[in-house]
C-alpha cells in the first residue's frame, strides 16, 4: 500500500511538473522571426522554469509528508531537478554571452553587499 501511495504522490508531482512546462505556451517568442538561437535559448529558459517549479513542489510535498520514505523520495527527487536546472543553466550559459556577463556582475554584487557587512 506504501508503495502505491509513493507512486501516486509522484504521479501527481510529474503531473503538476509538466503542467508547469507548459509555460513553453506562455513564452513571448515569434517563433516565425525567431532565429535558431534564439529559439534554443528560450527552450532552455522555460526548462529552467519547470525544474524550480517542480523543486518547489517536491520540497513542499516532502515539508508536508508524514511517511519518512516519502519524504526521502520526495527531497531526493527534488535534489535531481536541481541538477536539471544546472543542465539547462550550464547550456543557456554557453549559448548567451551576455547571461553569462550578467551572472557574473550579479555575483559580484552579492560580494559587495557582503563585503559592507
Amino acid at each position: 500500500m506504501k508503495k502505491v501511495f509513493i507512486a501516486a504522490i509522484l504521479i501527481l508531482a510529474a503531473f503538476h511538473a509538466a503542467a508547469s512546462a507548459d509555460g513553453m505556451s506562455k513564452t513571448q517568442i515569434d517563433k516565425t522571426k525567431a532565429t535558431d538561437l534564439e529559439k534554443d535559448r528560450q527552450i532552455l529558459r522555460t526548462g529552467i522554469m519547470a525544474e524550480l517549479d517542480a523543486v518547489s513542489l517536491y520540497e513542499q510535498l516532502a515539508a508536508t509528508a508524514t511517511d519518512p520514505l516519502i519524504k526521502k523520495v520526495l527531497l531526493d527527487v527534488a535534489r535531481e531537478e536541481k541538477t536539471h536546472i544546472g543542465e539547462f543553466q550550464s547550456l543557456l550559459l554557453e549559448m548567451d554571452e551576455e547571461q553569462k556577463e550578467e551572472l557574473e556582475i550579479g555575483m559580484r554584487e552579492i560580494e559587495e553587499l557582503r563585503e559592507e557587512e
